[in-house]
């Protein structure tokens, strides 16, 4: 060991290192404790003023005088100002016939939930927004970028681009992966190379895990493979959990031509006849390209044997009035028929 370095002890060395696991489990428990608490807290507080202003009584005149007697009650205590108290009638009010939603309002801190109160307009966004970050975990900053690039309207635009066996085989596929990914974390220039965007991901490999989705494993990048006595290697390969099987990623730095898609399958093929596990299912090719013609991509696919998909990366967000547009055309057409039915007392 090189003079004047510390010795420190790996997590495989450590014979405390259960006793440290225990301690950190424990705070992970008690953090989210406290935040199902104070966001049920909220949800009855805003019930408490819905109540009120539905008997008639002033929202101004009861939000203050609620305010007022809480600090009464409790000096100095922060957060229940007339305007937090407003939110949380807000928060009220957003979810009060939403069922859908019930479970899982209380996994979001109260932060996140101002946020999509704040960006969402609809009960159909509200909903998707709160979905996806509970069972992403997605901090502030996170939800802000999803936010930010829109993933409710490409969520409810998009045209998922895949095969028929993919679907055969996985028909949840669909919740699992995107039509588009957005890669704006790498900085790319408008003009560059597969090898730029492969060793971009590479160096920024947890952040495109992030985008890719919660249950992604790297597997290897540059992945060997040996079909007769020819050596080959795939771009990237990971492994999905809850699909239990292994995703090949091809990386394509222009548009998508309809020859890549022999590749692709040929790795699919090579991949379940020397990697894939006896337990684990059929392996899954996504194309990953930086444009594609979706016609193309359609009849590409139509035969294809393997379960495929073809997705396009973006290195930057759309012009804000494009996204713009596309959301009010959105607004306009879909959401009339995506009325929520039904009445919900609380957070269960």
């Amino acid at each position: 060991m090189p003079p004047g370095k510390p010795h420190v002890l790996s997590h495989a060395q450590d014979p405390f290192a259960d006793a440290v696991s225990l301690i950190n489990a424990a705070r992970v428990r008690a953090s989210r404790a406290v935040t199902s608490t104070l966001v049920e807290l909220y949800w009855e507080l805003g019930g408490c003023i819905a109540r009120r202003v539905a008997a008639g009584a002033h929202g101004d005149g009861v939000v203050i005088g609620m305010s007022e007697a809480i600090q009464r009650a409790f000096p100095g205590q922060r957060g229940f100002t007339r305007a937090n108290l407003f939110r949380m009638k807000r928060f009220r009010d957003a979810y009060a016939d939403n069922a859908k939603v019930a479970a899982l309002l209380r996994l979001l801190p109260w932060s996140l939930h101002l946020l999509i109160l704040e960006r969402c307009k609809s009960i159909q966004e509200r909903e998707f927004y709160v979905r996806q970050a509970a069972d992403g975990q997605w901090t502030y900053r996170r939800l802000l970028r999803e936010l930010r690039a829109n993933r409710w309207l490409e969520a409810t635009t998009a045209r998922p681009v895949h095969s028929p066996a993919l679907v055969e085989e996985y028909p949840e596929a669909s919740t699992v992966f995107r039509d588009a990914y957005l890669l704006d974390f790498l900085q790319l220039p408008p003009q560059h190379q597969e090898r730029d965007l492969h060793a971009a991901l590479l160096s920024n490999l947890q952040r495109f895990i992030q985008e890719l989705g919660p249950e992604f494993c790297f597997v290897g990048s540059q992945f060997p493979l040996q079909v007769g006595d020819r050596d080959f290697a795939l771009d990237l390969l990971f492994f999905h959990r809850g699909l239990s099987a292994l995703v090949a990623v091809e990386l394509k730095a222009d548009r998508f031509e309809p020859e890549h898609l022999g590749k692709l399958e040929f790795y699919l093929e090579a991949l379940d006849a020397q990697v894939r596990k006896p337990h684990e299912r059929p392996s899954i090719g996504l194309l990953l390209c930086s444009h594609r013609d979706t016609m193309v991509a359609e009849y590409a696919l139509r035969r294809a044997l393997s379960p495929t998909l073809i997705a396009e990366y973006r290195t930057a967000l759309p012009p804000t009035d494009v996204i713009a547009a596309r959301l009010e055309d959105v607004r306009a057409s879909i959401l009339p028929m995506l009325r929520p039915k039904g009445n919900w007392s609380g957070p269960a």
